[in-house]
């Protein structure tokens, strides 16, 4: 008589956990690394292009609004996260989506820095400075450039006036969270002949920080470093305000 084979629920357990794995990464592209599970650090990316009302073309690489929403949510209520890293490498995307991610990120009450690496362009600008301190690799690049919705010439007066109020809650919004002036942002946004066929500004690495776009030129570790001390510093402030 053949052996019969057993499922148990421990065996049940770690069928659902690998699913659960799998369906993370498929759904929202990440999953906790399994030798960092105990890190008070939580790594959220932010990569390609960014997806809001409209849904992309499948071939597209795309960073879902309505999976950052939760998981920044979450990362609000968890205790055992203290803090947020952001690595970003992004073309843009939807406007309101990009400004609404960085709303909330810059709303958190949890010590928050962002990288860029590669790019963060576009709306991209206003996600990386959301943060409390914002880095860049040397060979990064952020395209600033005026809120547009096609290349053709826009002819309803309201929809002009819509885009340009759109553009005024970025400007201010960048403004208000990095050190760069509003008539220096503008003056990258509206230059002229920076970019190929358009107007705007490519930034790269060092100019960005020298613009006061961006806090430092660094990467992953640098990153984490200052994380780390942030959050130490915001335990000490925790245990001052106990005694």
């Amino acid at each position: 008589m053949a052996d019969r084979e057993y499922i148990t629920s421990e065996d049940t357990e770690k069928k659902e956990t690998k699913d659960s794995i799998v369906e993370k990464i498929q759904q929202l592209g990440q999953t906790n690394v399994p030798q960092m599970s105990e890190s008070r650090i939580h790594c959220l990316t932010i990569v390609g292009q960014i997806e809001g009302h409209v849904q992309l073309p499948p071939q597209n690489k795309t960073t879902k609004y309505e999976h950052l929403i939760p998981q920044i949510v979450a990362i609000e209520q968890n205790p055992k996260i203290e803090g947020l890293l952001i690595l970003l490498n992004t073309v843009g995307g939807d406007v309101e989506a990009g400004l609404a991610i960085s709303e909330m990120i810059g709303s958190l009450s949890k010590p928050t820095v962002s990288i860029v690496l590669g790019g963060g362009h576009s709306i991209g600008v206003p996600i990386a400075v959301a943060t409390d301190y914002s880095y860049i690799v040397e060979t990064a690049t952020m395209t600033i450039h005026p809120i547009r919705l096609t290349g053709l010439v826009i002819g309803v007066p309201q929809t002009f006036e819509y885009l340009d109020k759109m553009q005024e809650r970025v400007v201010r919004f960048v403004t208000k969270h990095s050190n760069i002036t509003e008539d220096r942002f503008k003056e990258l946004m509206f230059a002229k002949g920076n970019l190929t066929r358009d107007i705007g500004t490519n930034v790269v690495g060092s100019d960005a920080v020298k613009y006061g776009l961006i806090d430092e030129v660094g990467g992953i570790g640098e990153a984490i470093r200052k994380l780390n001390e942030m959050i130490e510093a915001r335990q000490q402030e925790g245990g001052q305000m106990l005694q």
